[in-house]
C-alpha cells in the first residue's frame, strides 16, 4: 500500500499528521505500507517508516526527513512502479495507493489523474469527485441543483470589484470569507465590519485566486462520515463545539479545548435526516470511497444546511472521520481495510469500461463523422 502524503498545499503538516496515524493503524500483518512523501517543492521522496517523519508529536514542527530519503517518480502506465530518480531503476511496486493529501494538488483531482494514468488503484474519489469536493463554489452549485440545502453565498475572483455594501445587503453580517479551493480552515475569516471584511478578502486571496463569501448560520456544526462506492453508508453524526469562535485551523489542530460530541445530541428524526442528506450529497458530487459531510444546523429555525464535503478528510488523532466510524462500530484498522477494499472494487469496476472501438474487418483510412 503506497501511502502518499505531504504535498505543496498549505495543509502539508496536517497531511503528515494524518499519514502518521494511518501508518500506525494499518494492519501490517496484511499490508506492507510504502511511505511516499511529497515535499513542499513537489518532489516525491521515499524513506524507511521508522525514520521518514520528524517531530511527529508536534503539529507545528512535524516534517519529512529528507536526509533519510531518495527521490522517486510514478510514470504513466507504470502499473504502480516507482522509479528511483538517481538510477532509473524500479525501486518498489505498489498495488494500491492511499492518498492522504489535503488541499490543492492532492485533494483536487490532480494526483487522482496521475494515479489513473499510472493505472494503479487508489483510495477515494476519482478526478471529477475530487475536483468538485475541493472547489467550494462548484460544490455548492451542484448541491443546490440537486435540491440540497446550502446557505447563501457569493463568489469573487482576483481583479473583481468587491462591493462591501452589496455583500452586506445580500448576505447580512457577519460573513465568512474563504479560499474556494482549500481545507483545514486555512485562510478562513469571520468578518463583522468593513475593516474586517477587507482584511479577510486579502487573507483569502493569499491562498486562492477565487474566494467564496458565505452568510453566517447561527447554529451547530454537525459532521457525518460516508463510506462506500455505489451503495454508500453514513455513520452516526457528530458535533463539533470549537474552543475558538469557529472551528478554525488553530482550534482543529493546535489549541486544546474543542469538544467532539459523538454521537451528536440530535433527535431521531434529525439524525435520520443528517444521514440521508449526507448520502445524497455524496452521490450528487460524484464521490467514491469516503467523504466527510459537514453541516450547519440553524438554532432558531432548526434548518439543516450542507456546508461542504471533504473527499480526503483528516486522519489525525483528533479527526472526526475515523472517530465517527469507530462510534458506528468500525474500528480504525478495519476502516483502513475497508477503504482499500473499496479502492480495489472501484478499480475493477472501471476496468470493465471500454476505451476503444472495434473497427469492421478491412476498415481503413479516416473514419467519417
Amino acid at each position: 500500500v503506497g501511502i502518499l502524503f505531504g504535498g505543496k498545499s498549505a495543509e502539508h503538516e496536517i497531511s503528515l499528521l494524518s499519514a502518521k496515524n494511518v501508518i500506525d493503524a494499518i494492519d501490517k500483518s496484511k499490508y506492507e505500507p510504502v511511505l511516499i512523501g511529497i515535499d513542499k517543492d513537489g518532489s516525491w521522496l521515499m524513506g524507511e517508516p521508522s525514520q521518514f517523519l520528524l517531530n511527529t508529536s508536534n503539529p507545528k514542527l512535524i516534517a519529512l526527513n529528507k536526509a533519510e530519503s531518495h527521490g522517486v517518480a510514478l510514470a504513466p502506465q507504470s502499473e504502480g512502479k516507482l522509479v528511483k530518480l538517481e538510477s532509473g531503476d524500479v525501486g518498489q511496486t505498489v498495488d494500491v495507493v492511499f492518498p492522504i493529501l489535503h488541499g490543492p494538488m492532492g485533494e483536487d483531482g490532480t494526483i487522482q489523474g496521475l494515479l489513473k494514468l499510472a493505472n494503479v488503484p487508489f483510495v477515494g474519489a476519482s478526478v471529477l469527485g475530487s475536483a468538485v469536493g475541493m472547489d467550494k463554489d462548484v460544490m455548492k452549485r451542484l448541491l443546490r441543483d440537486a435540491g440540497l440545502p446550502v446557505s447563501k453565498f457569493l463568489v469573487f475572483r482576483r481583479g473583481d470589484r468587491i462591493d462591501y455594501d452589496h455583500v452586506a445587503a445580500t448576505l447580512g453580517l457577519p460573513v465568512f470569507v474563504k479560499p474556494a479551493n482549500l481545507g483545514s480552515s486555512v485562510g478562513i475569516s469571520k468578518a463583522k465590519d468593513r475593516a474586517a471584511f477587507e482584511a479577510a478578502i486579502k487573507e483569502a486571496f493569499r491562498y486562492d485566486s477565487k474566494i467564496i463569501v458565505e452568510e453566517t448560520v447561527k447554529g451547530r456544526e454537525i459532521e457525518c462520515a460516508v463510506l462506500g462506492n455505489d451503495r454508500p453508508e453514513a455513520s452516526v453524526p457528530g458535533e463539533v463545539v470549537p474552543v475558538n469562535e469557529f472551528y478554525d485551523y488553530e482550534a482543529k489542530y493546535v489549541k486544546e479545548g474543542s469538544e467532539l460530541i459523538i454521537p451528536a445530541k440530535l433527535t431521531a428524526k434529525q439524525t435520520l435526516t443528517v444521514r440521508e442528506v449526507a448520502v445524497r450529497a455524496f452521490r450528487s458530487t460524484d464521490c467514491a470511497g469516503l467523504a466527510r459531510v459537514d453541516f450547519l444546523l440553524d438554532r432558531p429555525s432548526g434548518k439543516l444546511f450542507v456546508n461542504e464535503l471533504n473527499t480526503i478528510p483528516g486522519f489525525t488523532a483528533i479527526s472526526m472521520y475515523p472517530k465517527l466510524w469507530e462510534a458506528s462500530g468500525l474500528a480504525y484498522p478495519k476502516l483502513i481495510d475497508r477503504l482499500i477494499e473499496l479502492a480495489l472494487e472501484l478499480y475493477r469496476e472501471k476496468a470493465r469500461t471500454k476505451y476503444s472501438i472495434d473497427l469492421p474487418a478491412g476498415a481503413g483510412g479516416a473514419l467519417e463523422a
